[in-house]
């Protein structure tokens, strides 16, 4: 999900900076139907906490009511008994207010956190497996992940539970104001249809363009904060801090204006709300009057109509959130929803056969419960070219490569000659722009995004170690591993005598992005969990990075005698030793193959392998480099 550094140098617009468009109530409506769906699992306890919630506003309502009752009539000196009644059921309302709040409080957010739960993983698991991970930034994802999905939790506990106990007893008051006065219980309808709908609608047509602005902005600025933060030195050495400064503290004034202008709005509909309150209050005393109503139910009816009203402009509430959680629940939908399209169009290609005529292997479209993916794969390059803008040069250049199951082959070359390209078109993570890639006949991206890893994969460029221990980390390649196979797989990593040194052993933890590792046993960690994998296609992207030749030389080797019989292996390598036993050697330069052969055939004839090969072997040995002459 992290950038490269030259890119984290220059700031540039991402998907954190869109925002919902005034016209797309179709989409927003689409994204609450898609969360609300993952509701269903929890919604006897969500229909539990609207009730509570709702039999809390109505005691709310009746304790004033019942309250104003007894004080105007203690104020005539009655008997007591006549007043032993009420004062019980004051004590009772009171009481059972404060437990009903507490109840509804516990049952809400039981329910909420518990869908949060799914709803997280969920989304970490659609970050993780996105074709575009590449493109995907840090701090955006972070922002999804954090205040997006805790948008979902705002619309069950803010919006839709408060919102329908608000409604629900909205229509109690009226009923209960209409046996003490029908004109009077007019008015009080009246008063809480401009509180409940009108001034609800006002304050989302006067709030939603800013408030769609705010969550893709929190997004940008989580994303500027994380490239300040962990971009500091690159920053620095492109000369490109005082430019990412500028466009954060641009992003966070912008932010805080909209807040600002929300907080302004906000407060003058709450001021909208309180005269509403105020002039409900006041036409329901005067009609009670007109129509004969005693004094005491005159007060009932003033008390009863000022809490019935204040209960009602929680939909004022209530609609303001919404508006405000528009932006964060698009956001949030669109990736529950991928994986979905993803399966869809899988399902599509085991239906039929894809352009070529072929058909996907058994196993190949089903989800997670299906049969698992064939361990042997046979993959096929041909005519691949890739640009990443439209016009430059092509970082692939109708690229052919056979790769058939049980075939090991290199991929060499100088820097930006195309090698990584390579790796992002065999796991799907970029898509070609001319020719075609396929697995057993398939292109990669017909592949669920759940099975994919498990026949393509391994160690790719920044491969990324989380903040937990070395087991912890190992198990993401294969949860069901035990501890033998962990030592094997660290052990042909060149890892192993390292874990056993530590006093936590297995339980070490390395750190955020493997900080409290070299560079070189980071890359080793990260090797060792691609062995663990064991996908049927291991892709190495520079697996020994960061060590010594010697160290080199030997983790290569046991990396490829560790790799299962009749698993493909395609190495990526800016060194040449350890590459005799390799079935074939691809040299690209600017995206083309320029040479290809085995060792010994590419070492004997004139070109950039010889040259290079007699380079590191001079280098290595200390010797002079000195370019032959062919």
């Amino acid at each position: 999900m992290s950038n490269s550094p030259a890119e984290r140098a220059v700031p540039r617009a991402t998907d954190a900076s869109r925002t919902v468009e005034p016209g797309d109530d179709g989409s927003v409506r689409a994204a609450e139907r898609a969360v609300l769906r993952l509701a269903r699992p929890y919604l006897g306890r969500l229909v539990g906490a609207g009730l509570l919630a709702a039999a809390t506003e109505f005691a709310g309502l009746a304790l004033m009511a019942t309250a104003t009752w007894l004080l105007m009539s203690a104020a005539g000196q009655p008997p007591l008994d006549r007043l032993t009644v009420a004062i019980v059921a004051v004590r009772a309302l009171a009481i059972g207010r404060g437990v009903l709040r507490y109840t509804e409080r516990l049952a809400g957010h039981d329910a909420v956190l518990r869908m949060i739960t799914d709803v997280r993983t969920r989304v970490f698991a659609a970050l993780a497996t996105r074709r575009d991970a590449t493109r995907q930034r840090t701090g955006d994802a972070l922002s999804r992940l954090v205040s997006d999905v805790e948008a979902v939790q705002d619309l069950l506990l803010r919006v839709l539970v408060p919102g329908a106990a608000a409604a629900g007893v909205s229509v109690l008051a009226v009923a209960g104001a209409a046996l003490v006065s029908l004109p009077a219980a007019g008015v009080l309808a009246l008063g809480l249809l401009v509180a409940g709908v009108a001034l609800p609608l006002a304050a989302t047509a006067l709030t939603r363009r800013a408030a769609d602005e705010v969550a893709p902005l929190r997004g940008a600025l989580a994303t500027d904060a994380v490239d300040l933060i962990h971009g500091a030195a690159d920053l620095a050495a492109f000369g490109a801090t005082g430019q990412a400064l500028d466009v954060a503290a641009g992003r966070a004034r912008r932010l805080a204006r909209l807040e600002r202008r929300l907080a302004a709005t906000g407060f003058a509909v709450d001021a909208a709300g309180v005269l509403v309150a105020g002039a409900t209050a006041a036409g329901v005393v005067v009609t009670a009057l007109n129509a004969g109503v005693g004094g005491v139910l005159v007060g009932v009816l003033a008390v009863g109509s000022l809490t019935a009203v204040e209960v009602a402009l929680t939909l004022v509430g209530a609609a303001r959130q919404r508006t405000q959680l528009r932006a964060g629940l698009v956001r949030v939908a669109a990736l529950l929803t991928a994986p979905e399209a993803d399966s869809t169009a899988a399902a599509d290609v085991t239906a039929a056969p894809d352009a070529a005529g072929a058909v996907p292997p058994a196993g190949a479209a089903n989800g997670p419960t299906g049969p698992a993916v064939a361990a042997r794969h046979d993959v096929r390059f041909d005519g691949v070219t890739v640009r990443y803008r439209a016009g430059a040069a092509a970082a692939l250049d109708r690229f052919t490569l056979d790769l058939p199951a049980g075939r090991r082959v290199a991929v060499v070359g100088p820097s930006g000659a195309g090698k990584s390209t390579l790796a992002a078109v065999l796991t799907g993570t970029t898509r070609p722009e001319e020719g075609r890639v396929t697995l057993d006949g398939v292109e990669p991206a017909a592949y669920p995004a759940e099975e994919l890893p498990r026949a393509v994969g391994g160690l790719l460029a920044e491969a990324y170690v989380f903040h937990a221990t070395v087991r912890e980390n190992l198990l993401l390649g294969r949860p069901t591993a035990d501890t033998e196979e962990l030592t094997a797989a660290t052990r042909a990593a060149g890892l192993l005598d390292w874990v056993h040194a530590q006093p936590a052993g297995w339980e070490t933890v390395v750190g955020e992005e493997g900080g409290q590792l070299s560079g070189g046993q980071r890359q080793r960690l990260a090797l060792a969990r691609a062995l663990l994998a064991a996908p049927g296609v291991l892709v190495l992207d520079e697996p020994t990075e960061g060590l010594d030749p010697a160290a080199a030389d030997a983790v290569l080797a046991s990396a490829l005698a560790a790799t299962p019989a009749g698993h493909s292996v395609l190495l990526i390598s800016h060194r040449l030793s350890g590459l005799a036993d390799l079935d074939e050697i691809v040299v690209l330069d600017a995206g083309r193959v320029v040479q290809r052969g085995r060792h010994a055939e590419l070492i004997a004839a004139p070109g950039w392998y010889r040259d290079q090969w007699l380079l590191q072997e001079a280098a290595e040995r200390g010797y002079l480099a000195l370019i032959p002459r062919s």
